[in-house]
């Protein structure tokens, strides 16, 4: 009777520790170092931000709009884009990820360069603003991911966009 319960000590005490271990390795899992604090959450929700399979975005009428063929921030955006950098890094935000996107008129390899350079236009602002250049990951999208219905003059406006998203990793 002595043997069986040492072992059964053993195997519980073998078993408890596996199952310690297990539950440390998850919680490493499911909490990632740059995870965002409810203050960041709520000052990106401040912001204009909404969460979205990609991370926290902005959205409309936040987003940054261009005109046809246009690849420059206006006055009105840079000052818009300025604000929101600002309070974002107050937050400890410091890495974004920047998506120029067109309407579906061009060729694709024209829009594609011009959505790059939209992109860009926006990050040049959020770099003058204090962001590093390292932890800001610049894309272009061209007219691949449409937001509304590119056979409307609206609908086309609405594509021609730049998209600022926190990603959650």
């Amino acid at each position: 009777m002595a043997r069986f319960c040492t072992a059964r000590r053993s195997f519980l005490l073998t078993t408890l520790a596996g199952m310690t271990a297990l539950s440390l390795a998850l919680a490493g899992c499911a909490s990632p170092a740059h995870k965002l604090t409810p203050a960041q959450i709520a000052v990106l929700k401040d912001q204009g931000f909404t969460l979205t399979e990609s991370g926290w975005e902005l959205v409309v009428p936040d987003k940054v709009l261009f005109g046809f063929d246009e690849d420059m921030v206006s006055a009105e955006q840079q000052l818009a884009l300025t604000r929101m950098a600002r309070t974002l890094r107050s937050a400890g935000i410091d890495a974004l990820r920047v998506d120029g996107h067109t309407d579906a008129v061009g060729t694709l390899e024209y829009n594609q360069q011009l959505s790059l350079r939209r992109a860009q236009a926006v990050a040049r602002v959020l770099l003058a603003c204090g962001f590093d250049r390292n932890h800001l990951d610049v894309r272009g999208f061209g007219k691949t991911r449409p937001v509304a219905d590119n056979r409307t003059a609206a609908g086309r406006a609405e594509n021609r966009r730049v998209s600022i998203i926190v990603t959650v990793d």
